[in-house]
């Protein structure tokens, strides 16, 4: 485990901080550039994740809008059973495609929805017909919910089966309690049914003790890791492991407890508020929304990069070969927006 802290080096538009040290966030004699192209898409309604199918993107608002991108910019609607409630931390949040979306045009959603006056999520599956989303499958509902801790990251793992993250929904006891889906790391497959293989006999749960994961992503070995936001700074980089328990509310940071899994990674008293992450060979790229950076972490080895901080909060990255696309969150009521926000840019990454 691999505690970052320490004063970000300043940065211009194409210069990268990087180090080595395992206790500094920074060095001096940056040896990797970065450069933000431009702004890709402009004027977005804080975006939350990002697709991509060809030369198609599609970004979720969390409003409940999905924004198509394919030379221009149109909203398409959703029609689902139950509709976005967009509140807070809450509201339309993950999307994952089909392997054969192009044929399919099969998606899965995650969304914040009211019911009987308190709040949860769910998981459902949509098809697009022309330019709507139609539910088509509810697959997991009553996930809890609240104004903050919503998790929100959905993904489909090498093994063709679907991985969300969930928050803690402002109840920290719930991440330990292996009858909530909250605080979890949750895994089934595309029709909504538990995994034989799962660690936990009849249950999504995967992993647990999460505070509120937003990050998921796997490495070229296929091993899973995710990133989660700390109470008060600590944020963690976490290598997941099917049935261990990372520790939440019981420990964080340096903190050991038996049983318990400390991160490989976080952030000591600074924060990083980590979300969505990509990885490019054994580095792992993290969105960034406190620090509004986008941060690079060595797998073998040790070390952190700020690879760029001139953009604002960070909510999401998808990587095509050199070109990371970022999406921002600068209208979601904690940033300092200007008058294109949110945007989703283009940065290349160094040689």
């Amino acid at each position: 485990m691999v505690k970052i802290g320490g004063v970000l080096c300043a940065l211009l538009l194409v210069t990268a901080c990087s180090s080595n040290d395992p206790n500094s966030s920074s060095s001096d004699g940056a040896d990797e550039e970065t450069k933000i192209e431009a702004a890709y898409i402009e004027n977005l309604n804080v975006p939350w994740e990002i697709v991509q199918t060809g030369e198609t993107f599609y970004l979720t608002e969390r409003s409940g809008n999905i924004a198509k991108f394919d030379n221009s910019m149109e909203r398409q609607t959703i029609q689902l059973t139950k509709p976005v409630h967009s509140e807070g931390e809450g509201g339309l949040l993950g999307m994952a495609l089909a392997e054969d979306f192009s044929q399919s045009k099969v998606a899965y959603l995650y969304h914040t929805y009211l019911e009987g006056g308190n709040t949860f999520n769910r998981v459902v599956k949509v098809k697009l017909t022309e330019d709507t989303w139609e539910e088509t499958d509810e697959l997991l509902a009553n996930i809890p919910g609240s104004q903050f801790h919503n998790g929100g990251r959905l993904k489909i793992g090498p093994d063709g089966i679907l991985y969300i993250t969930t928050g803690d929904a402002g109840e920290p006891e719930l991440a330990q309690d292996k009858d909530s889906l909250a605080g979890k790391i949750l895994r089934m497959d595309l029709e909504g049914n538990v995994p034989e293989d799962n660690p936990f006999n009849d249950s999504y749960i995967y992993s647990y003790g999460h505070r509120n994961s937003q990050g998921l992503a796997w490495n070229e070995e296929g091993q899973l890791f995710s990133s989660e936001h700390g109470q008060s700074a600590h944020d963690e980089i976490n290598q997941i492991e099917a049935g261990n328990n990372y520790g939440w509310p019981v420990i964080e940071g340096d903190e050991v407890a038996d049983g318990m899994v400390q991160p490989i990674y976080h952030s000591g008293d600074d924060t990083w508020a980590p979300s969505g992450m990509v990885f490019q060979g054994d580095k792992l790229y993290v969105a960034c929304l406190r620090g509004e950076e986008i941060r690079s972490f060595e797998l073998k080895g040790l070390g952190t990069t700020v690879e760029t901080e001139d953009i604002g909060r960070v909510r999401s990255l998808l990587l095509d070969e050199d070109i990371l696309f970022a999406i921002t969150n600068n209208k979601d009521g904690r940033g300092d927006p200007v008058k294109e926000d949110d945007r989703m840019v283009k940065v290349r990454l160094g040689e």
